[in-house]
């Protein structure tokens, strides 16, 4: 293959991604400017509660939670989205006619969600910067828990898009699997909060291993390194696991 091809193939990339940008979240947010402030309380609101309830003292596993919902909230959201494009402006039929792999598709679309996240995402920076007292190495490991907790949310959001066939039915999935996920779990506030036997309830939820790794990151909550190893290994486990049934009920003309 000829370096000119390779460049073609690239540009090609590129453009497919920033239309699913353009298409899914800047032309939303430059002409419904009210969606940004749902996208910035919706995680904020949760965090306000916990300081007021906890008088101060659980604003930094707040702020935390707050990133966790976020970036959950917006790969969950990633569900209504797609499922609004495909049955209601048919776009799908479109660009599955088109050159463009589900992979691309997919990864542009993710994309956006985090385009439209960033109005909260920018605040959460802010009041992380001064109320949580990370490391270089307990930032890393925050990332890369936002990260799994997106690619997650992401997988469910794309496999719920293949069985919706109404954007109301898809925003009533996005709203029970985000409360399920994102508020029931201990996301703001450590674990240790809920007594036995109902905290073995809370680890059926992959957010309550996101939210410990990150509570631990910034040293809010005491782990060992067996308990650090075991949370890494089922929040990708889990995350391998989801994008193996998204790849599965993926609707495309590879498949």
């Amino acid at each position: 293959m000829t370096n000119e091809k390779v460049t073609l193939q690239r540009r090609s990339l590129f453009s497919q991604i920033l239309a699913a940008i353009l298409v899914n979240s800047v032309y939303e947010m430059n002409n419904f400017p009210i969606v940004l402030i749902n996208t910035v309380l919706s995680p904020l609101s949760f965090l306000v509660v916990i300081v007021f309830v906890s008088h101060g003292s659980l604003i930094g596993e707040a702020v935390a939670g707050g990133f966790i919902m976020s970036m959950f909230s917006a790969g969950v959201g990633l569900q209504g989205d797609l499922s609004h494009l495909k049955n209601d402006f048919k776009l799908q039929d479109m660009v599955v006619s088109s050159p463009t792999t589900w992979q691309t598709y997919m990864f542009g679309m993710a994309i956006s969600e985090i385009v439209y996240a960033l109005p909260a995402l920018l605040v959460l920076v802010v009041l992380a910067h001064y109320y949580m007292h990370l490391t270089a190495v307990g930032a890393l490991s925050l990332v890369g828990v936002l990260l799994l907790m997106f690619l997650t949310s992401v997988a469910i959001g794309f496999t719920l898009s293949t069985f919706s066939t109404d954007i109301v039915q898809s925003f009533a999935f996005s709203r029970l699997i985000s409360t399920l996920f994102s508020t029931i779990p201990p996301v703001y506030y450590p674990i240790t909060y809920i007594p036995f036997p109902y905290r073995y309830l809370a680890y059926l939820s992959p957010t309550t291993y996101a939210a410990e790794l990150a509570q631990g990151a910034a040293g809010y909550v005491p782990l060992t390194p067996t308990s650090v190893a075991l949370d890494w290994i089922i929040l990708i486990a889990v995350t391998a696991a989801l994008f193996m049934v998204a790849r599965g009920k993926s609707r495309w003309r590879e498949i």
